[in-house]
């Protein structure tokens, strides 16, 4: 693969296939865990790990698996990884894993992951799957980070709350309260509020993108205009 292929897969992971905001995949967790940042954050990472190991092995061992039961394959793979993770956060991030409680091993149900692993790591190298895979999982804990960032500041006037769950003791003072006197707004921390706010950027990424459209559209437009310019 060439730079720009790279380039591609990169650009496709954080933006233009975005499996949140584009493909509306792994919905479920994204909408659950996200009532804090640090919450979404860790989520987040968990699924991009998982990502990145079942992508990169699924690449490796693509020739030897007949079509046929390639499926249970790679969900049996899947599911390795979730409970290696999971054992993880166990050991050593055990008040987050008790936080985020079912929707670790919930990770194996993603369609982001075995959707990857099917449509991409199963017909491409290992270098490009292990790619896909990274940045398919920053572009989907990005989305879970940013909504988790605004539904904790509107619903409780805090940022960054309990960041000593991923950071250690150390972090406790990262948080940062807005207002002492904030009420807060409940609806902004139960799951209409996820809803509301995934939506919201969902709409934002679609007007930038319609606007990229329209600029690029324009310096097409433009360009012969200005060479026949330059020639006359």
């Amino acid at each position: 693969m060439t730079e720009s292929n790279y380039g591609k897969i990169i650009r496709d992971g954080l933006w233009n296939n975005n499996q949140a905001l584009v493909a509306l995949l792994g919905l479920c967790p994204l909408l659950a865990t996200s009532n804090t940042a640090i919450n979404g954050l860790g989520l987040g990472l968990a699924t991009t790990v998982v990502l990145l190991l079942s992508n990169t092995t699924v690449s490796t061992i693509r020739h030897w698996v007949p079509p046929e039961i390639r499926l249970p394959v790679f969900v049996l793979l899947i599911a390795s990884f979730v409970t290696a993770v999971q054992l993880g956060l166990h050991a050593w991030f055990h008040e987050l894993y008790k936080v985020l409680g079912i929707f670790i091993p919930l990770i194996v149900t993603n369609c982001t992951i075995i959707g990857r692993a099917e449509a991409f790591a199963s017909r491409n190298p290992v270098l490009p799957s292990a790619l896909d895979g990274l940045f398919i999982g920053l572009g989907f804990t990005s989305v879970l980070f940013t909504l988790g960032l605004l539904r904790e500041l509107i619903g409780q006037g805090t940022l960054f709350a309990q960041a000593h769950l991923m950071f250690g003791e150390g972090a406790r003072g990262l948080t940062i309260h807005v207002n002492e006197d904030y009420p807060g707004l409940l609806l902004a921390v139960l799951p209409p509020g996820a809803f509301i706010g995934l939506g919201m950027l969902i709409a934002i990424k679609n007007v930038i993108d319609r606007r990229r459209a329209a600029s690029a559209r324009t310096v097409k437009v433009a360009m012969p205009v200005r060479e026949a310019n330059a020639n006359g």
